[in-house]
């Protein structure tokens, strides 16, 4: 039961005793205190003011009546007068001695019997003896004084000496009496005040020692827990030997160790996992980005490659269209050839009808020419015969046959060659008629080219569209995969970042020690 007894209990418990003991001494010191004022109190206002207004009376007796026996002496004397009214004086501070003498509580019945006693022979001293000496002093009578003097008997101020002195003596016996009553009480609460000391320090051993059974060896086995638990040592052994605060803090750090091993495990098992799937991840990542990176220059490459064959078709259309255009003027062309064509026949024709009269022109020429020559020969021959005069108009002669000469030679010429000619334009005019139908073959089958130039042109346009919307698309593509790229790159420094953060994270934990 001790055992599990809260340690509340126990400090309420060694507190409500140790408080008790402080009343109690607190109440002795207060009641030791309390009784050593009262023996203080009754020693000053009755002992010792008793022994001094007795004190006091005795003194101003024996002054009054050291006075009168210097009266007595020399009744003469001129301070007579003085030292009557000095004796009057402390006979009055007698009485009022005695007076606040009575007025005291007394000591014991005793006291009481002696002062009466003593008040009885106070009154005999002073009708026996004092009064009979003033009135002999009043007298004046000198020869009176020192026998009245002398008849006064000693024994009457011995008795009353005496009396104060024993009411004196009784004082100082009841104040020794209270003295060693208080000493007395004062050795029996030293012996008491002991007592307790000593039980209050036996209670406050029996305290420390019970706390620090109850708090101390708990606190040291928890603190050591806690430094095992500080320097990463999970495996110590947390046990619980009560059901007090030191039990419940022993459950809480057993509770604590179990969780601390419990999310030590998991954090562990948790960071490994992140390790290896952020590796995994990093790898992927990396391999992505770099899959992603080709892929982005291909279609880097594509998008280039598309822009170069939206270019084409697009100089493919205008080509095409200019084809159009030129086949159309081609068709043109085509028509006005065969028309031409036509005209080359006529002219052909018209050609082989004039080469036929310079033919017969060149034969009037060559006839020329023949009877030209003949005159030269017989205008050499004349001159040959004229001799010296007849030399230039032989050379003349010469010339104009040479002339003859060429112009036959020519004359001759041109007909062979109107003779070709005529040839050439009989086959000219043949192939003039052949080109006639081609040429109309020809525009034809260019009409029908220009029809299909133009559905090539339409298709070719079509295509250009086509390819630029490929184009827009291939564009935002690499578009979207630069981002990914950017993403896949972020994903792998996130992934990188995430690796080193479960690194530190399972050295961190690492220093943590687990029982298997």
């Amino acid at each position: 039961m001790l055992k599990n007894l809260t340690i509340r209990a126990r400090l309420a418990l060694a507190m409500s005793f140790l408080g008790v003991l402080l009343l109690l001494g607190g109440a002795m010191g207060i009641a030791g205190v309390s009784m050593g004022n009262r023996d203080l109190q009754g020693l000053y206002t009755n002992e010792l003011t008793s022994s001094v207004t007795l004190g006091r009376s005795t003194v101003a007796l024996a002054r009054a009546r050291l006075m009168l026996y210097r009266i007595a002496l020399d009744p003469t004397s001129p301070d007579v007068a003085k030292e009557t009214q000095s004796a009057h004086d402390l006979l009055a501070d007698f009485r009022k001695s005695w007076e606040g003498y009575n007025a005291l509580p007394f000591s014991s019945p005793d006291e009481e019997r002696r002062a009466a006693d003593v008040k009885t022979k106070i009154e005999a001293l002073m009708a026996n003896g004092l009064e009979p000496m003033f009135s002999a002093i009043a007298s004046q009578d000198v020869a009176k004084i020192p026998a009245v003097w002398l008849r006064v008997p000693t024994n009457l101020f011995v008795d009353v000496t005496d009396g104060l002195d024993a009411l004196a003596e009784m004082q100082i016996t009841a104040a020794r009496a209270t003295f060693d009553a208080a000493q007395a009480r004062f050795h029996a609460f030293i012996g008491i005040a002991v007592g307790g000391l000593l039980l209050a320090l036996g209670a406050a051993a029996q305290t420390w020692w019970s706390l620090q059974r109850a708090i101390g060896g708990p606190l040291t086995e928890a603190i050591g827990h806690f430094r095992a638990i500080a320097d990463g040592d999970l495996t110590t052994r947390v046990e619980i030997r009560s059901r007090n605060e030191m039990g419940q803090l022993m459950a809480g750090l057993q509770a604590m160790q179990a969780k601390l091993v419990q999310a030590i495990s998991v954090v562990r098992d948790g960071s490994r996992s992140i390790d290896t799937a952020t590796h995994e991840i990093s790898a992927g990542n990396l391999d992505l980005s770099q899959r992603t990176e080709e892929q982005a220059a291909s279609l880097q490459e594509t998008a280039s490659s598309m822009d170069q064959l939206t270019s084409t078709v697009r100089q493919n259309a205008d080509t095409a269209r200019q084809a159009t255009d030129v086949v159309n003027g081609t068709v043109l062309l085509t028509e006005q050839g065969n028309q031409a064509t036509q005209e080359v026949v006529l002219t052909m024709r018209s050609l082989s009808g004039s080469a036929g009269k310079i033919a017969e022109i060149t034969s009037v020429i060559e006839g020329i020419a023949f009877q030209t020559n003949i005159l030269s020969l017989n205008a050499a021959v004349e001159a040959a015969r004229a001799g010296e005069q007849g030399r230039g108009f032989a050379v003349v002669a010469s010339e104009v046959r040479a002339l003859a000469q060429r112009s036959a030679t020519a004359s001759k010429e041109i007909k062979g060659l109107i003779t070709d000619s005529l040839a050439h334009v009989e086959s000219g005019a043949r192939q003039a008629d052949r080109a006639t139908q081609s040429m109309a073959d020809i525009l034809a089958s260019v009409r029908n080219v220009s029809d299909l130039m133009g559905e090539i042109a339409a298709a070719s346009e079509e295509q250009s569209k086509g390819i630029e919307q490929v184009n827009s698309a291939v564009v935002q593509m690499d578009q979207v995969t630069q981002q990914n790229a950017a993403l896949v790159e972020q994903a792998s420094a996130a992934a990188m970042s995430l690796k080193e953060q479960a690194e530190q994270l399972e050295s961190v934990v690492s220093v943590f020690r687990i029982r298997a």
